[in-house]
């Protein structure tokens, strides 16, 4: 009998080897061929899966968003009801939340990196991911933002603080903070990212 191969599974199989071969070699080198070799596979067993390049960048890059937000979710769960905290572990969660944005660990490095090629791919065709990499964008800003209302609500604001403001101000730093941490690890290592990211949230409260 031949061997039954879940779908899914394969799918995503697919996609590490385009992840693996995207921090190698950069994403501008995970062609059908190379993602192929990189899986173990043939290429006609790819093509199988992905109908074209397009599809499977999309697919990744999705797949990717997914993970983060999957990420996300377990570590709001795991944290209970925020209602219950005072200031000071309301801003410890929210640290601790946006710090899965970060590229603090082999994996989140390794997320960030494609990333970061993917929304430079998708600025000249935006048919292989813009669409995503706005709603990515997007996503993050109503995370941040929602963070915000919440230390808030907890707190007697700062009365110049205004959310939409403080909203992009606290975006920016994290993609700042991840673009540096990939591009220049040298200079900012995952510990200086926290305590960056920490010092900002405290001063919000000052």
């Amino acid at each position: 009998m031949p061997k039954l191969v879940d779908r899914d599974s394969r799918r995503r199989e697919v996609v590490d080897a385009l992840f693996r071969v995207a921090v190698r070699d950069g994403l501008h080198r995970a062609s059908l061929r190379a993602v192929a070799d990189e899986a173990g596979l043939n290429i006609g067993s790819v093509r199988h899966y992905f109908a074209d390049q397009q599809e499977l960048m999309r697919f990744a890059m999705q797949t990717m968003l997914d993970r983060v937000g999957d990420r996300l979710q377990r570590r709001i769960d795991e944290a209970g009801d925020p209602s219950a905290f005072d200031p000071s572990q309301l801003r410890r969660l929210a640290a601790d939340l946006l710090a899965e944005l970060l590229p603090l660990d082999e994996t989140r490095r390794a997320e960030a990196a494609v990333f970061i090629d993917f929304i430079t791919a998708s600025r000249t065709n935006p048919a292989i991911g813009g669409d995503l990499a706005h709603r990515a964008a997007a996503g993050t800003r109503t995370l941040v933002r929602r963070i915000l209302v919440r230390m808030t609500e907890s707190a007697a604001p700062r009365p110049d603080l205004d959310i939409d403001i403080e909203t992009e101000r606290l975006t920016s730093l994290l993609d700042g903070l991840s673009l540096n941490a990939i591009l220049h690890p040298d200079l900012i290592n995952p510990r200086e990212c926290i305590k960056v990211l920490q010092t900002h949230l405290d001063r919000l409260a000052d």
